[in-house]
This record gives structure tokens, sequence and C-alpha cells, in this order.
């Protein structure tokens, strides 16, 4: 039976049970977080708080999230295995991955081209620090900007890891608007990825282009309908229509759901 990574350890698929695709328990920003600490508040206190939200999803239904916060939105695996532990009946898979719109983050500018996939596929096979846990989802994002110098070299080594690995899911934070698919897919084709593993996030926000989420969800790519209840970029009626739609169109079997709320 297949398994799953999960922040306490390995799940058969067959026990994940209902899955929101895209999740996240706290994006901050770390070096914010740590050098004025009154923004963040009291540590116990802040994981009490994602402890008590959390055990509201099993009591409707719910028994996986996937966590997809990478370096870049504040991940920090220590404190979600703590969160974990104290809501056991609650699947919590976590992402490895750079979140970036733009350029590198400085770190990697004089690394190796290499390091990146390195430390994804660590994450992945090993574990990340002495936690125990192990990424269970590859992420990256290709935003407004589209297809920069930085944003496809975390892309490529996203691909490369998720190849390594043999076939680590993906997940990629999208500008709907920006229709950086075709792109996205070109890149990914190159690297060999299995695109029936590879979720293009936020494509609820294309409530007027289906057209265009049929053209990707033709390449194999699963649609990610997960911004329901951010009203920013489009109500959750006219997500819920184009759901309907895109199920009127023959593609029940090529989306997820989730929120994309922290």
């Amino acid at each position: 039976m297949a398994q799953v990574q999960t922040a306490r350890g390995p799940v058969e698929v067959s026990g994940l049970g209902q899955v929101l695709m895209h999740e996240h328990v706290f994006v901050l920003t770390a070096e914010v977080q740590e050098n004025y600490p009154e923004e963040w508040g009291d540590e116990d206190e802040r994981v009490a708080d994602a402890v008590r939200r959390l055990r509201e999803l099993p009591a409707n239904g719910i028994a996986t999230i996937v966590d997809v916060t990478a370096i870049g939105q504040g991940r920090d695996i220590p404190r979600i295995k703590r969160i974990a532990d104290q809501v056991p009946e609650l699947n919590i898979v976590v992402a490895t991955g750079v979140y970036t719109f733009d350029a590198l983050p400085l770190f990697f500018w004089r690394r190796p081209r290499d390091a990146m996939t390195e430390f994804f596929i660590r994450d992945i096979t090993e574990g990340v620090l002495d936690t125990g846990v192990r990424a269970g989802m590859l992420k990256c994002a290709v935003d407004a900007k589209g297809l920069t110098e930085g944003v496809e070299h975390v892309l490529r080594s996203v691909a490369r890891a998720h190849v390594a690995t043999g076939g680590t899911p993906i997940t990629i934070h999208t500008h709907a608007a920006g229709q950086h698919g075709p792109a996205i897919v070109a890149v990914l084709r190159e690297e060999g990825v299995d695109f029936s593993r590879v979720v293009l996030g936020h494509s609820g926000d294309a409530v007027d282009n289906p057209g265009y989420l049929a053209e990707m969800a033709d390449t194999g790519l699963t649609l990610g309908m997960d911004r329901f209840g951010i009203d920013h970029f489009a109500s959750s009626e006219e997500r819920s229509d184009l759901v309907v739609e895109m199920c009127r169109r023959g593609y029940a079997d090529r989306m997820v759901l989730a929120h994309d709320t922290c």
C-alpha cells in the first residue's frame, strides 16, 4: 500500500480521508518574528490557538491537510510537529521548496546551482532537521512576473527533486490572470516531470477563463481550486460556479479543493 509522509509519520493513502490540498498553519516572515517578537506574541499561545482551530477540521469531516508553507513563508517544522502531536486525528503533510516571485533568496546566489535541489531531496528522503518529519510535497511559485531567472531556477530545482525522489508531488503557486501555465508546462516537460503529480495552484482565480484551465488540465495537471474564502481575487460564489463549469466540461477528476488560509 502506498504511503504519504505526514508530520506524525507515514500514513497509508487509504487513511488520508478527505484532504484539503493547499493550506497554511502559519505564514510568517521569520526574520521579523525573531527581531520583533512582539509581532508574533507568545509562542505557547499561538500554538494553542492553532491546535484549537485545527481540531475543528476532523469534527467537520476533514482528515488531512497539506501545509504548503515553504522557505520564504516562515516554514518551521518543529513548530508544526508540536502542533500535529496535539491533533493526532488530523494528518498534516508538510512541504519543501522555495517561495519567491522574482529573485532567488540571497543565500542561494553564490551556491552551486544544484544546492537547492539537494536541500529538497534531503527534506524528502531524510527529514527536516532532527524532527524525523519528511516532506511529502514540493512547492514553488510562478506569480505575475512569470518565469524570471530566479523563479525558473526554483521551478527546475523542484522538478529535479521530484524526478530524483520518484515523483514527490509538486504544487505551484500561480497567478491565474498571467496565464503562465504553458511556460510552466514547457519547463516541467523538459525536466521529465510526471504531470499527473502536479497541482497548478490558485487555478480557481480564473473565474472568467475556464478555457485556459481546460487547456492546462488537458496536459495532465491537476487544478488547484484552493482559495475559497479569499474574496480579494474572486468570491466564493464565483469560485463555486467555476468548479461547476469545470465539472460540466468533464474535469471533475482534475480538481482539488482548499482555502489557502492560515
